[in-house]
């Protein structure tokens, strides 16, 4: 699946979104792990992570050369500062109509409205790709996050409250969210 589309954002810089491939393993890596160290509000700490440039430049490749994922960057300047993606659920009948959505922006650009065009291509993308849902899970304390997926039409479907187990605040409770598409 491909993407590309160029946006001006809040502070007047240019950024462009692409879907990331082959050649942004490292980049893309770097910017996992530092999104990673910078808030607890994401899946895994920089630590657990076991992949190394190649094997991020295979999985960035698999996405591009996938019609029903992707995996999008933001890149101002010609520096990657953070991604987002769609991967399937999974690939039996009576769950090929789901997505699941995953975003990492380096803090620098918090607020920029990065987050909310990266969010927007991957919805066009889950829709181009046929899901008829996309879904995600955000950490209930993570208002501007809730605020934004609610913005976009993403409904609360539920919540978890031991769902995630943070090294430095204990149980974290996961929103869980859906889009119908």
């Amino acid at each position: 699946m491909h993407y590309n589309k160029t946006i001006t954002l809040k502070n007047s810089a240019v950024c462009t979104l692409r879907n990331a491939d082959f050649d942004d393993g490292t980049a893309v890596l770097d910017v996992f792990l530092l999104t990673h160290t910078q808030t607890d509000n994401l899946l895994s700490y920089p630590d657990e992570n076991t992949f190394t440039d190649n094997d991020e430049a295979m999985y960035l490749k698999e996405k591009s050369d996938s019609a029903d994922e992707i995996e999008i960057l933001a890149e101002i300047d010609g520096k990657v500062v953070g991604t987002a993606g769609i991967s399937k659920i999974g690939k039996h009948t009576k769950v090929k109509h789901r997505a699941e959505f995953g975003i990492g922006i380096d803090q620098k650009y918090w607020g920029l409205g990065i987050g909310k065009a990266l969010t927007e291509a991957c919805i066009e993308c889950a829709r181009s790709a046929g899901y008829q849902q996309l879904e995600l899970q955000c950490v209930s304390d993570n208002q501007t996050a809730l605020n934004l997926y609610r913005s976009l039409g993403f409904i609360e479907f539920g919540r978890n409250p031991m769902g995630f187990n943070s090294r430095n605040k204990g149980f974290q409770e996961l929103v869980m969210m859906r889009l119908p598409l």
